[in-house]
């Protein structure tokens, strides 16, 4: 039974019972999966404190409504298609009967090694099938995973599995990515130093010289060798935690967003089907890596739980040649593409040529992911991909939201290029000034909040309750502020406009600035930092910082590239300043404050129009700083 949505005023109806009636609607939903018990009560919620609770008493595993419900009808249909770094590798598919013994034996795997309901396991792995068997094999027995992306550092990697207090951490030896070989097994090793865990799980995937210590570490084959496929799924209560993903925030300590098992369930499906108008059949293609939100709600968990075939490719856009996307749609029919607008503007740098020759009829739905899609690139991907025929979704969500929040149906809600559209049924929006004050009607402009709690939202930071509440419910009264502002224009239709706070979105990727500067200033010979954001060509921000340095012994070059190093090192390669400038203060209020938001607007070259300056302690440094710009 498929809850799609088929027409506009389909839509609509659907929206307003959702809004009239949430607990109704999202009851009527929720029976359409198999509880072990059904829920007691479909909501209570109390914005305030935060407490959000949905389904309340029922019971659950979330593995048994991919597969023991769907296995007589689906056991032979592809459910993960794997496509390797190079082309030349033999990829592989497996069917739901196959995936669901590799979850059993792998769960089987974790419960002979003592990690069961409860505990908090790191995955930190390359794009391959086991990174989701892992995630699978977590949820099938109740323990918690908490997937960090392979990029990262061993800094950021010990910070999470110190902040989660992991038993144990899944990996790999090593990791490709386009021409690079990387050693993660090496990475893990130096983050175990500073945090160590009971249990280390590597599967080979490189089969490079790889360091094991005796009595933590196992090599993944070796240990699922021997194992049954038969596993008795864990009863779940609905609010459960089903996993912990780690995001920047505006400080320094990244917070550990929590999901839990029901509502999150629930609503992936529910947006998986409806968004991209999902048809049983499709090859699916999500390009994003399992170790951001994405990854977790539209390449593993909405696809899967919809019976859907879902591709993961291992590599990057452009290798071995920046026509690698379009051969493997053309490679395997691709039916849905998701991806994000860096890559497009990546590949539209390129131009046409890597387009031609490849055969890209199979496409139906194309759809944009992590930040606001540019209209220029928004055209170039409607024109040459979808060669106006397919339907552009334009999804708006966060890692704390859980699934997709605003969005046009493909094929159903006349979209706009570079605009997000409409809100899914179940979603309450709402627009505030710096007030607070609602803004009413249409062609407004201001902050963007939610109004009404949605199954699959956020429950609260891991550790720490009041960080969530201070994060996303204390700056407006009874509203989930979602940090980024919007325009609602003469159509009602919503364009999201970006982050408010101090958070950067470089290639869909949330960057704290205060996480930046914490690692710049690691430097010996650094003073002061001050991060911004600006307009980047292909990443949609860049960083942009100012520094303050001792520049005795040193060249301004040398400094400058110890200075990116040493954030590489710390947060990870994903981190490092597109540009440093070395400056001689930094523009500073009376009480201190660096405002920033003269700083974003040299950094963008918007030279004049500072605004007032006269608040600052030397107004000179301005004009210092311009004369220096990068």
């Amino acid at each position: 039974m498929s809850d799609r949505l088929h027409t506009l005023s389909g839509y609509f109806h659907e929206y307003q019972k959702s809004v009239a009636q949430p607990e109704e609607f999202w009851a009527r939903i929720a029976d359409s999966f198999h509880w072990k018990k059904r829920w007691s009560k479909v909501l209570e919620w109390n914005f305030e404190t935060p407490d959000v609770q949905w389904f309340i008493d029922g019971k659950l595993n979330l593995t048994e409504n991919i597969f023991e419900k769907n296995l007589y009808t689906l056991g032979d249909r592809p459910a993960i298609i794997w496509e390797p770094n190079e082309p030349g590798e033999a990829g592989r598919t497996l069917t739901y009967r196959q995936l669901f013994e590799e979850v059993c034996r792998f769960a089987n795997t974790l419960l002979s090694k003592g990690i069961g309901k409860g505990d908090r396991v790191i995955i930190y792995m390359p794009m391959v099938p086991e990174a989701a068997i892992a995630m699978l094999a977590c949820a099938r027995i109740g323990a918690i995973h908490s997937v960090v992306f392979a990029g990262f550092s061993s800094t950021s990697l010990a910070d999470r599995i110190l902040d989660c207090k992991a038993k144990a951490v899944l990996t790999a030896d090593g990791n490709f990515r386009g021409n690079k070989q990387i050693s993660i097994k090496e990475i893990v090793d130096e983050a175990l130093e500073k945090a160590p865990v009971e249990t280390v799980i590597v599967y080979q995937r490189t089969g490079q010289e790889t360091q094991m210590l005796a009595g933590r570490d196992y090599w993944w084959h070796e240990a699922v060798a021997g194992q049954s496929s038969v596993n008795q799924a864990a009863e779940m209560d609905s609010e459960d935690m089903l996993f912990i993903l780690y995001t920047s925030g505006s400080t320094g300590k990244p917070k550990g967003v929590v999901h839990t098992t029901g509502g999150y369930m629930v609503y992936t499906k529910y947006s998986f089907e409806n968004v991209f108008q999902y048809t049983p059949g499709d090859v699916y293609w999500c390009t994003a890596d399992i170790g951001w939100i994405t990854g977790h709600s539209y390449i593993v968990y909405g696809p899967l739980l919809a019976g859907a075939t879902t591709l993961m490719f291992e590599g990057v856009p452009t290798y071995p040649h920046p026509g690698r996307f379009w051969e493997i749609i053309e490679k395997y029919k691709v039916n849905v593409f998701y991806t994000a607008p860096t890559a497009i503007r990546a590949l539209q740098a390129f131009g046409t040529e890597p387009i031609a020759g490849h055969d890209l009829s199979s496409l139906k739905v194309l759809g944009s992911v992590g930040e606001p899609i540019n209209e220029e690139a928004w055209h170039w991907y409607h024109n040459h991909i979808g060669k106006g025929k397919c339907p552009i979704v334009d999804t708006w969500w966060q890692t704390e939201t859980g699934g997709i929040m605003i969005s046009p149906l493909a094929g159903i809600t006349p979209t706009k290029p570079a605009y997000a559209t409409l809100p899914l049924p179940g979603i309450q929006l709402s627009i505030v000034d710096a007030e607070g004050k609602e803004l009413r009607g249409n062609s407004v402009e201001g902050n963007l909040c939610i109004d009404f709690p949605w199954p699959s939202m956020i429950r609260t930071t891991y550790g720490d309750h009041e960080r969530c509440k201070q994060t996303y419910f204390s700056t407006y009264k009874n509203k989930y502020f979602t940090g980024d502002g919007v325009k609602r224009d003469h159509d009602g239709y919503y364009r999201i406009l970006g982050r408010v706070d101090d958070v950067i979105n470089v290639s869909g990727h949330r960057l704290g600035t205060a996480e930046v500067e914490n690692a710049i200033n690691e430097h010996p010979k650094v003073i002061e930092s001050a991060v911004v954001g600006y307009p980047h060509e292909v990443k949609g921000q860049g960083i942009y910082a100012y520094v303050i340095c001792d520049l005795s012994n040193r060249s301004e070059e040398n400094l400058i590239q110890e200075i990116k190093e040493t954030v590489s090192k710390i947060i990870g390669p994903i981190a490092k300043p597109d540009k440093i400038q070395i400056v001689p203060g930094l523009p500073k209020t009376r009480s201190g404050k660096i405002m920033r938001r003269i700083l974003r607007k040299i950094a963008e070259g918007s030279l004049d129009g500072m605004g007032d300056i006269s608040t600052l302690l030397d107004p000179e440094v301005v004009e210092k700083i311009k004369a220096g710009r990068k």
